[in-house]
């Protein structure tokens, strides 16, 4: 399954680097406008106070339908916020939170993800 992802710092960028997973697409300014027409798996950062950041709302708004479910970075520094742009997309369009992790993740995030991956 495509693994359609967003980074603001370059944390979750080297998340995904590091699954391995080949069948990414990541959000920029220049394609945010991009239609996809196949199911996918969102991973995104989280900015301000639990918000999603613009460039994945503008990309969600053209292929929501198509998600299939989301995970979510962030820093635990945050509290009750850690990572909750996750919990807002999952809201919002009825799809499953497979994971939160912080920041870049951990080796053990990484293994996790690609086994929810493959199991989707």
């Amino acid at each position: 399954m495509k693994v359609v992802y967003f980074s603001f710092t370059g944390n979750v960028r080297r998340f995904i680097k590091r699954t391995e997973i080949e069948d990414t697409f990541e959000i920029t300014s220049d394609n945010m406008h991009t239609k996809l027409d196949e199911a996918f798996i969102l991973v995104t950062g989280t900015i301000g106070f639990g918000e999603v950041p613009e460039p994945v709302q503008q990309f969600l708004d053209i292929n929501h339908a198509n998600l299939s479910a989301v995970a979510a970075s962030g820093n635990r520094n945050w509290g009750q916020n850690f990572a909750k742009a996750g919990r807002v997309v999952a809201d919002k369009y009825h799809v499953p939170l497979l994971m939160k992790f912080e920041l870049q993740g951990n080796k053990q995030d990484v293994i996790e993800f690609k086994d929810k991956v493959g199991n989707f």
